[in-house]
């Protein structure tokens, strides 16, 4: 740790506070990968002495639930099914839903608080059953799903658009009439999440933002050139991290790479990741093959994080764009701040929290959602290497300052031990 991150992470604020026990109900699969379970609960409220245990369905095929350490507590692993027939996709959410309602007597086992995360129908059986043992309800959403649903069922990218029309209409109903309602604090995943939130009538004075952030100690410095071992070292690299999902429009950016190459053609394009089906891909294959870029355009698909983040490490500029609809602009971009984290300098479009964060740090430019905009603030960086560098340098510093999860941990912290009526408490 570097003496500038030192005051950055402070102690829980109530030392001597009596920790806290947690029930956590939640979409992600077991093993967890998104750092805001693996990170901030799992690691950060854990070290602070709080108890957390979890509610969660495998990722892998599994016929029978289980239990496994998680972080400073359990996770009650469910079974699922894998199969990728309609049936299937019924069974899995049958048997998730089944398993969550495990939770009824769980919570009785004394418990502080249960917290839902991204989950609808279980949402009803968690209120009932704080209700029941008088504990503390807290929802936690990070993405806008009964909007995706409607959305995709309306444009057409859904593989079945009937059920997600009819899920996103239960889906909202569930979330702004029910559960958030219900909820004594909501999380949320940016300031404009909030504000979305709050125009459907939940008072923001019982949310919270909490961004996406980085674990400190994990993320190395940039890759010269020369000593790169994942990409050409002969070709300038433009880079995307995430998810290739019809939903993010990704093909935008090949048409950006092909005015990008008018004027710099021995550069190149690669997307780490992969899409919710291979229609999603073969999308920007397609584009690639009619713009005659196919020799310019890599899919590296899905890689472990380490290696995922060795490609970052190595490209000359990264790229974070998000197509502007009202879905987009309510989330908190992970793959901004990782490629700030690993000090690479960033072309990212006019997004809310994109924009904050960019203004904030300097660590890059933010430009309209536009071909040739993009293009010409990539060209410019490209031919500028020193500064692309420097916003680098600067991205690292407002991470460390910022966006640490130890930081992050620390206000999330304060609001939960408040619901569960421990603030000003001591041990």
């Amino acid at each position: 740790m570097t003496a500038a991150e030192q005051p950055l992470v402070e102690a829980p604020e109530q030392a001597g506070t009596a920790p806290l026990r947690l029930l956590v109900v939640s979409s992600d699969t077991y093993p967890p990968v998104r750092v805001d379970v693996s990170v901030l609960f799992c690691e950060e409220l854990a070290k602070r002495g709080h108890r957390i245990d979890w509610i969660l369905q495998s990722e892998a095929a599994c016929d029978r639930a289980y239990v496994v350490p998680l972080g400073s507590g359990h996770a009650w692993v469910g079974p699922t099914d894998l199969a990728g027939t309609l049936f299937g996709r019924i069974r899995k959410h049958i048997r998730g839903i089944l398993h969550d309602l495990s939770l009824v007597s769980r919570l009785r086992r004394g418990y502080d608080i249960i917290e839902v995360k991204d989950k609808f129908l279980s949402g009803l059986a968690a209120i009932l059953a704080a209700r029941l043992w008088r504990k503390r309800f807290v929802y936690w959403l990070s993405w806008p799903y009964p909007e995706e649903y409607l959305l995709r069922a309306r444009d057409g990218t859904a593989r079945y658009p009937f059920l997600y029309l009819i899920r996103g209409h239960a889906f909202r109903i569930l979330l702004y009439r029910i559960l958030l309602p219900a909820a004594d604090h909501v999380f949320v995943q940016s300031e404009q999440m909030k504000r979305d939130i709050a125009a459907q009538g939940i008072p923001a004075s019982k949310m919270t933002a909490v961004p996406m952030g980085i674990k400190l100690g994990t993320y190395i410095a940039p890759v010269p050139r020369e000593q790169r071992t994942r990409l050409p070292s002969s070709d300038r690299v433009i880079l995307y991290l995430g998810t290739l999902s019809k939903v993010r429009r990704m093909d935008f950016m090949i048409r950006v790479l092909a005015r990008v190459r008018r004027e710099e053609p021995d550069v190149r394009l690669y997307f780490v990741g992969r899409g919710d089906d291979p229609t999603d891909e073969q999308l920007l294959v397609d584009e690639a093959r009619r713009l005659g870029l196919t020799d310019a355009v890599v899919l590296t698909g899905q890689k472990p994080r380490d290696e995922a983040f060795q490609y970052v490490r190595e490209a000359d500029v990264c790229v974070s764009p998000f197509f502007p609809n009202p879905i987009l602009n309510s989330t908190s971009p992970t793959k901004l701040v990782e490629y700030m984290a690993l000090g690479k300098a960033v072309v990212a479009n006019d997004h809310p929290e994109q924009r904050l964060v960019i203004e904030e740090s300097g660590a890059g430019l933010c430009v309209p959602y536009d071909e040739e905009a993009f293009a010409v603030a990539l060209l410019k960086l490209l031919r500028s290497p020193e500064q692309a560098t420097a916003m680098g340098d600067r991205g690292r510093r407002y991470v460390e300052a910022h966006r640490s999860y130890a930081i992050l941990a620390g206000a999330v912290e304060r609001d939960l031990l408040r619901i569960a009526g421990r603030a000003g408490r001591r041990g």
